[in-house]
């Protein structure tokens, strides 16, 4: 049987934010695109992600007097001198020329929030707002038939159905329970997601990752770019000269695509395959001490890779993107995820280890905190802690998943999500930790709590833990003593957000072979490739921002670099 055999200029494999970027600009230029995506949907974990971009020198930043030497400072600081120089030189170079892309011609609607902190605001360089960019919520009809082909929310991650926005929209959630005008605000914004969801199987408001996907696959379509799902790469196929001239797919479409340009490897991470985890992450020798929320992060990139040389770059100081996660089981008996990326940074709620003892400061961002995490239990069996709250934060705040009053306990009980104990004691013993020693880290924290003050960790102060406090809570918007019961506990084990070790590239976003020389025509983006940041987390949309701007130039240069190689053929080199 013959082989059917499609046509294109540029083929991208897989449909998250960086693979998408890539084809926006490449299509923009004139070429023709195909984007295959192994999932049923389109928007891999960008859909189910916050949607933030963390990309310094953009026009906010600018205006605010923020420099490409501050953002050199602060990147260089978290790499902690496993950076790739030339690498974040390129970055900040394009952040400015791929934004107003996106914004211009793309037509992605960006939001710039006032506050948006990074991550390690003690570290030289910081900035409390002018680098973390996020999108504008999107009304799903823009997408037409294709409103059901993206990615959904993480459903444990939304609030019955609704997705708040980080920023005024969670923060009036969180006092949903507090103030009548609060109330009144969600119980519309739930009961109009209800309502949709009724009549039209999906809500058509989304927002964070899924109206950046919204937009961005919008934006596809305009441009006339095929997306076909339940489509996976199967294998890379090269010609006579060593380049990357297509790919062999299955499913409806099997068959051999001949991409006149190149292809574009944006297929995720590799942090849902145990074996390349035990090979990659050191907390989990045997594969069965992490778990991913991550979409589609299988290690696919690498696979296709691999036979031409690609590899894995392993030189970030963190293997991936940490988050804390609790697993439970859902309402049909299937395995579901949290990802506590803000939770335990409010007032009366603490995390401990197996011991009973505290062993970072809770305000950390979910990769830092993540840090220590492994660190804290190097050695041990299994990376795991326990969040632990009082009545007060219960009621006011709830734990994650777990919301709080007037909503019953019984289903996050029973889900094993929950735990629940009238004493401190009690509650030691339900989750196997010693009951004298969690009683002396509350009496410890709490007598510094009572005035505002973490002695051990300094919890609550800077900007960025404040930001993931609450403002209105006083001395301290990250603290209050847990002393009323009863008590409340949630585990957390080790989770991510998606991999920082990836794919060796160059500064061209080229895959390299095992000899370090490019494989011409083949290209890796977005947590495929290696993270630019060495294995810092520097803020909101760390993942996001550069797979967005590598995306744009590969799209933007992927002719170029053709025209060069075909120079080099022609002249015989």
């Amino acid at each position: 049987m013959t082989e059917k055999t499609i046509d294109t200029d540029v083929l991208v494999i897989g449909s998250g934010a960086a693979g998408v970027a890539a084809a926006l600009r490449a299509a923009h230029d004139g070429h023709r695109v195909l984007v295959i995506e192994k999932d049923e949907r389109l928007g891999g974990t960008t859909a189910i992600s916050g949607g933030w971009l963390w990309v310094p020198g953009n026009e906010q930043g600018v205006r605010e007097g923020d420099t490409r030497e501050e953002a050199e400072t602060y990147i260089k600081y978290l790499a902690k001198g496993r950076h790739n120089p030339e690498m974040v030189d390129t970055f900040l170079d394009e952040v400015p020329v791929a934004m107003r892309f996106f914004a211009d011609d793309a037509g992605i609607e960006f939001q710039y929030p006032q506050k948006a902190p990074d991550y390690q605001m003690d570290a030289p360089g910081a900035k409390v707002s002018g680098r973390a960019v996020t999108v504008k919520a999107a009304d799903a009809r823009m997408l037409g038939a294709d409103r059901l082909r993206v990615q959904p929310y993480l459903q444990s991650y939304t609030v019955f159905g609704y997705m708040p926005e980080v920023g005024p929209d969670i923060a009036t959630f969180l006092k949903a329970n507090q103030n009548l005008r609060a109330f009144g605000y969600a119980a519309r914004k739930v009961s109009k997601t209800w309502v949709q969801t009724l009549l039209h199987k999906r809500a058509y408001g989304r927002t964070n990752g899924n109206a950046l996907m919204t937009r961005m696959i919008t934006a596809a379509a305009r441009q006339g770019i095929p997306m076909w799902t339940a489509t996976p790469a199967l294998e890379i196929v090269i010609d006579d000269h060593g380049v990357a001239v297509g790919a062999r797919i299955g499913g409806e479409h099997a068959g051999l695509v001949r991409a006149r340009l190149g292809v574009v490897i944006a297929a995720g991470g590799f942090s849902g395959n145990a074996e390349l985890r035990r090979r990659y992450f050191p907390h989990d020798p045997d594969g069965t001490n992490h778990c991913t929320p991550t979409i589609g992060h299988h290690g696919d990139s690498l696979k296709l890779a691999q036979p031409l040389g690609g590899h894995i770059d392993d030189s970030p100081h963190q293997p991936a993107s940490w988050g804390p996660v609790t697993t439970f089981t859902g309402r049909r008996g299937q395995q579901r995820w949290f990802p506590h990326l803000r939770a335990f940074g409010l007032p009366g709620l603490i995390a401990v280890d197996r011991d009973g003892v505290r062993f970072a400061n809770e305000s950390l961002s979910y990769h830092d905190y993540g840090v220590e995490m492994i660190r804290n239990d190097a050695g041990r069996d299994g990376t795991y802690g326990w969040i632990i709250a009082d009545a007060k934060a219960m009621r006011r705040y709830g734990i994650g998943y777990a919301k709080p009053w007037p909503f019953p306990q019984t289903y996050f009980r029973r889900s094993g999500f929950l735990h629940k104990a009238a004493t401190v004691a009690e509650l030691a013993r339900t989750i196997d930790v010693p009951a004298d020693q969690l009683q002396a880290t509350l009496d410890e924290f709490n007598a510094g709590a009572a005035r505002g003050e973490d002695p051990k960790f300094h919890r609550g102060s800077n900007w960025f833990h404040h930001f993931k406090g609450d403002m209105d809570h006083k001395p301290n918007p990250n603290l209050a003593p847990i002393d009323q019961g009863p008590y409340y506990a949630v585990k957390i084990e080790m989770g991510d957000l998606g991999t920082y070790a990836g794919l060796a590239v160059n500064t061209r976003s080229e895959v390299l072979d095992a000899v370090g020389d490019p494989v011409p025509g083949l290209y890796a983006v977005g947590t495929a490739a290696v993270s630019v940041f060495g294995g810092g987390y520097p803020g909101y949309g760390a993942n996001i921002g550069p797979a967005m701007i590598f995306g744009h130039t590969v799209g933007r240069d992927i002719a170029a670099h053709a025209a060069e190689r075909a120079e080099r053929v022609s002249a015989g080199m």
